[in-house]
């Protein structure tokens, strides 16, 4: 009984101990960490995460997943600088997981191979929903649906820079360096402009209803039957990171989230470069500074921005008659006009509640007055002045009129 008794206390001791080790080793587990690429430690608790995203296939960006609702407008922030050369920027850009969407922080990526330019993941509407096409690394920019990301990413191709011989070379008239360690550097407005789709609505989808209205030009398609490389390792544990974080969920933090961007490049993965592929020649960095993009590009950035200006401008009537559409994250451009839209409609209800209670107000208040004041006093006034004259005749005529009845009696 006696050697029970000790068994029992000795079980109940180990199951102390190893729950307190269990806290311990929990404690010291930092938020964040994946475990078997499924399960990801938010502090407290292990919280499953959806798979890292998969590699684009060969050619143009695949569709990576089609949800029913449209992602939040972008956000506005500062590109944090280039820390060291050869480094190039992947923008922001919201994302989609079990939670809805959530925002994916840009960051400055060494490029897997020497001349590689990364094209950006969009949002595209077909067939009443949204597709995400994955990004990708490329001899060319390709297609990213004409979305203004900013960072160089204007809307078509790339004007933040460009490989020049076995080295990047930043145009800092978009792209934000270091300058005392990076000095392979030239500024060029003009490509920016020619490559700017203006997107005021800070919409982050194409086409569809308020969506950004560009089609690919014939370099962008051309760029599509490249051979392309998928995200790197440490992007792919960038975007599950990003998932993870609570904060970035469009439901949590209202489509502003905190964590815009990286400062902190992300590790370098070196991969082959497709075959027979060659960084372009140097050239003088003044020839950068000058270089211009091709009339297609310029036609197509300028037709792009009517269109979709057209489409921003008509968007109003629809979201008015369903406010509903606007709370959610859908379209940016949806957004913008409505952000203009609430201005005028909140200006406007101002002046048209104030006016009425003021006119309201008044006439009720004088109306009454008048009528029970002024109407008295005017059938009191003829009253008492008809009936003032009349009596003193009346007391001088008295006596005539008595005498004037007894006359016609007699």
């Amino acid at each position: 009984m006696n050697f029970l008794r000790s068994a029992g206390r000795l079980l109940l001791a180990l199951v102390v101990f190893a729950a307190i080790a269990q806290v311990k080793a929990n404690a010291q587990i930092p938020p964040g960490t994946t475990r078997n690429g499924t399960f990801v430690w938010d502090g407290a608790r292990w919280l499953p995460v959806e798979q890292p995203p998969p590699p684009p296939p060969q050619g143009f960006g695949g569709i990576e997943i089609t949800v029913n609702d449209a992602p939040p407008p972008l956000p506005v922030y500062e590109q944090p600088p280039c820390p060291e050369p050869n480094l190039l920027w992947t923008p922001g850009y919201w994302h989609h997981g079990l939670f809805g969407f959530y925002w994916v922080p840009g960051a400055w990526v060494p490029a897997p191979y020497v001349g590689a330019l990364w094209t950006p993941g969009y949002w595209g509407f077909a067939g009443g929903g949204y597709g995400f096409h994955a990004g990708y690394w490329g001899p060319h920019i390709g297609f990213y649906g004409g979305v203004n990301y900013g960072g160089g990413f204007m809307g078509i191709g790339f004007a933040g820079g460009s490989w020049n011989g076995g080295v990047f070379a930043y145009n800092t008239a978009v792209v934000n360096v270091n300058r005392t360690v990076i000095t392979n550097v030239y500024v060029n407005t003009t490509i920016v402009q020619q490559t700017t789709i203006v997107n005021n609505s800070h919409t982050s989808f194409n086409g569809g209803p308020n969506g950004v209205q560009h089609q690919a030009t014939p370099d962008e398609q051309a760029a599509a039957h490249d051979t392309h490389t998928a995200p790197t390792t440490f992007q792919q544990q960038h975007v599950t990171a990003a998932a993870a974080d609570k904060s970035n969920l469009a439901s949590n933090n209202g489509g502003h989230p905190t964590n815009l961007a990286v400062a902190k490049p992300l590790a370098a993965e070196a991969h082959a470069a497709p075959a027979g592929f060659k960084p372009p020649p140097a050239r003088p960095v003044t020839e950068l500074a000058h270089a211009q993009a091709p009339p297609a590009t310029i036609a197509a950035a300028k037709t792009a921005t009517a269109k979709t200006a057209t489409v921003a401008a008509s968007a109003p009537k629809t979201p008015a008659k369903a406010p509903a559409m606007a709370a959610k994250p859908p379209a940016p451009a949806a957004s913008a006009p409505p952000a203009k839209t609430p201005v005028k409609s909140e200006t406007m209800a101002a002046p048209k509640t104030t006016p009425p209670p003021a006119k309201v107000a008044p006439k009720p208040e004088f109306t009454p007055a008048p009528k029970s004041t002024t109407p008295p006093p005017a059938k009191v006034a003829p009253k008492v002045e008809p009936k003032a004259p009349p009596k003193p005749p009346a007391k001088t005529t008295k006596p005539p009129a008595k005498n004037e009845k007894e006359k016609p009696q007699g």
